[in-house]
């Protein structure tokens, strides 16, 4: 006759009650002293970003709150894989995550965006982050060949896209609200005057433009200025774009839009203007873009770059410079002062339009959620929740002071014919062909 096995029931039998064996214990135990570490790590976590009004709760329900009921958003970390990418290195790690649905933000997320920026330690040197992107600085740098493959990754992916959220003249930088009230379409066109003031363009003469979008200033400057435009992209879908529209609008004898980089603008003009390129070019390649617009501007000729910045040099943000603008770096007016200081440049006029950026940002936010449904059936969800995170999170960024909006304008040394005051960046004729 076979003999039973009998093994461990894992309980003592005493009276009614049945009591865990030790093994029992120290499961629990050990999960104990494991959630209480992740807690901590996650306080540490927190704290390192300088404590925001967050409540954050782990897929157990546990959670940690600094401000109790101050807290503005409440933020789910689903496993615990997302924890400790989390804590590894919160600022790439965020974004991945909440586009894989991995983490998720309860309440409004702006408002957790904007406590996040406020929190936000101010005079990090950014040592982590240089660290952490030094294997991909040399696959990202913009030579010739990368600037292409960076721009690429993020102007070329559609321009149906783009069109579903910027105004109809698809212009993919800051507006001008000379009014709070104004229309985003209205505030873009106000944009694109407010640079032809500054330029004091007059009819008849040479414009060269670097980095021109989809044509909207070049064939404002065209129609509305009397002058005739260069315009240079490495974006093969906004120069097809462009050109099109010049051939539609009867301006393509004026202006002539060129599909090479900056670095290879060839001829003499009298203003030299870039608008949100600056970002794309690189610290690294200030001076290349200062020595072609040294070769290229006329004696007597003025220029204006319009560019997102910063108060001081800092690491673009590691999530935005993996998956939204590889290459990019928004430079502090000190870094900015390396394009123009090496072939005696003057600065004649600084202004920030930071709050402006913010207000256009909300514009395209609510834009982007309206056609959120159709960018769905475009790209897949974690695209729709990366790029909703990306605007949302870059007006927090204007907001909060953390990005900065910087038009400078400039000219040869020792040119005297400039206007007298700041009266003509303002007026409705501008300079009227006069200083």
């Amino acid at each position: 006759m076979r003999q039973e096995q009998t093994e461990p029931t894992g309980k003592l039998t005493g009276g009614a009650a049945n009591y865990p064996l030790p093994a029992r214990k120290s499961r629990q135990t050990l999960g104990n002293m494991i959630f209480a570490a992740e807690k901590l790590l996650l306080t540490r976590m927190l704290e390192s970003v300088g404590n925001p009004p967050l409540h954050v709760m782990l897929w157990n329900g546990e959670g940690v709150a600094h401000h109790g009921e101050g807290s503005v958003a409440k933020v789910l970390i689903h496993d615990r894989g997302a924890l400790l990418k989390l804590v590894a290195n919160p600022e790439l790690n965020f974004g991945r995550m909440y586009a894989d649905r991995r983490i998720d933000v309860q309440g409004n997320m702006m408002d957790f965006l904007d406590a996040v920026y406020r929190s936000w330690p101010r005079l990090s040197d950014g040592k982590f982050a240089k660290k952490l992107l030094a294997p991909f600085q040399e696959a990202r740098r913009n030579s010739l060949q990368s600037a292409r493959r960076n721009i690429h990754h993020h102007y070329d992916i559609g321009n149906d896209f783009y069109q579903l959220w910027l105004d109809k003249q698809m212009v993919y930088t800051c507006a001008y609200f000379s009014g709070q009230n104004m229309s985003l379409e209205d505030a873009q066109t106000a944009k694109l005057d407010h640079v032809c003031r500054k330029l004091w363009l007059q009819p008849g003469e040479q414009v060269v433009e670097a980095g021109c979008g989809w044509g909207a200033l070049a064939l404002h400057m065209a129609r509305h200025y009397g002058v005739s435009v260069k315009a240079y992209n490495i974006s093969e879908e906004q120069i097809a774009f462009a050109r099109q529209r010049a051939k539609d609008e009867g301006l393509d004898s004026q202006v002539e839009f060129i599909e090479d980089d900056y670095r290879n603008i060839q001829g003499e003009f009298d203003a030299f203007v870039s608008v949100g390129m600056l970002e794309h070019v690189g610290i690294d390649h200030y001076q290349e873009l200062g020595a072609a617009i040294d070769r290229t501007l006329k004696d007597g000729g003025r220029g204006l770059i319009h560019s997102i910045g910063r108060d001081y040099p800092r690491p673009m943000d590691a999530w935005i410079s993996e998956h939204i603008f590889p290459g990019a770096c928004p430079p502090s007016l000190a870094q900015m002062m390396q394009i123009f200081e090496p072939f005696d440049f003057s600065i004649l006029d600084v202004e920030n339009l930071r709050l402006h950026y913010a207000k256009t940002l909300e514009h395209w936010l609510q834009r982007y959620e309206i056609a959120a449904e159709r960018i769905s059936e475009m790209f897949d969800a974690a695209f729709v929740r990366t790029w909703r995170l990306y605007l949302a999170g870059s007006l927090a960024a204007f907001r909060s002071g953390h990005m900065q909006l910087f038009q400078v304008l400039f000219n040869r040394s020792g040119h005297n014919q400039i206007p007298w005051t700041r009266d003509y960046q303002y007026a409705a004729g501008g300079c009227n062909g006069k200083l």
